[in-house]
């Protein structure tokens, strides 16, 4: 794990970057952290892959709730970039990690080599947020890893055959033992920030969208998902027809982009990227 000090503030920010090639970086959903791509590190092969891990999230400093903002993570990835000397990357965001790649195709596309949005779009559904709004920030409701991959599948519906081994790795990634019971991977204060979303609904990005130009994009969904909407899909394949598209079955929000038609997918994206 290697850590930088971000310009605005000083914070102090953990990342992974390893391997060779393409550079691709990762960013994970609002309260997830570098460990949720594991699962798409094969198909990353070949590629140098950066993990990072958001201000309040994983092992990056807990900054308080008024700078978990999409305007301050973004710049965070920009001082990463620059940390790193990189000049573009091929984007690949997950949920929260994929609008901070719309928002850096609208103000710094030509830092960004590509996108792929994992189960996120320009217009997010209510009913997904309403969910969100139910867990987030709140206190672990199982003592053991064990215990709440038990109780995982009730709490994320639309999920089809999921082993209680993969459940088990999702828990470890959420949660951490500690002799007092589980602990959150994630600042609780960034409950605040989704309670804000609730105060005053985001405007849908749909100019975000459109400012991928020609940058090759991919999108990969989860056929039960409650926060992208079929329709929403449709629409960013209407405004870029040479869209990337996964539709995956048996998920609902967010594919752990191991799945066949997520690795499909992926590829394709990757080597369009490497052609651009």
């Amino acid at each position: 794990m290697t850590r930088f000090f971000t310009a605005f503030d000083g914070a102090r920010l953990g990342y992974l970057d390893e391997g060779e090639g393409l550079p691709v970086l990762c960013l994970a959903g609002l309260t997830r952290n570098k460990a949720d791509f594991d699962d798409a590190l094969p198909t990353l092969k070949g590629c140098r892959v950066i993990r990072m891990d958001c201000r309040g999230r994983g092992e990056s400093e807990y900054t308080g709730a008024p700078t978990y903002t999409l305007a301050q993570e973004m710049g965070d990835v920009l001082v990463l970039l620059d940390h790193l000397g990189l000049e573009r990357v091929a984007l690949l965001g997950t949920s929260r990690g994929g609008l901070i790649g719309l928002a850096m195709a609208s103000m710094a596309s030509d830092r960004l080599i590509g996108l792929c949005l994992n189960d996120v779009g320009p217009e997010l559904d209510f009913r997904g947020l309403a969910r969100i709004k139910t867990y987030v920030g709140r206190p672990p409701a199982a003592r053991t890893l064990a215990e709440m991959a038990r109780k995982l599948p009730a709490a994320h519906p639309g999920f089809e055959g999921v082993p209680e081994a993969r459940w088990l790795a999702v828990a470890a990634r959420l949660y951490r033992e500690t002799e007092r019971g589980l602990a959150l991977r994630y600042d609780p204060a960034l409950r605040e920030s989704v309670l804000a979303t609730f105060e005053a609904p985001p405007e849908p990005a749909w100019p975000m969208w459109q400012a991928t130009g020609t940058l090759p994009v991919a999108l990969i969904r989860g056929v039960n998902s409650d926060l992208l909407s079929a329709a929403v899909a449709d629409r960013m394949q209407q405004i870029r027809p040479d869209l990337i598209r996964a539709e995956v079955p048996g998920r609902a929000h967010v594919p752990f982009l191991d799945e066949p038609e997520a690795v499909a997918a992926l590829g394709q994206w990757l080597s369009a990227c490497k052609e651009a």
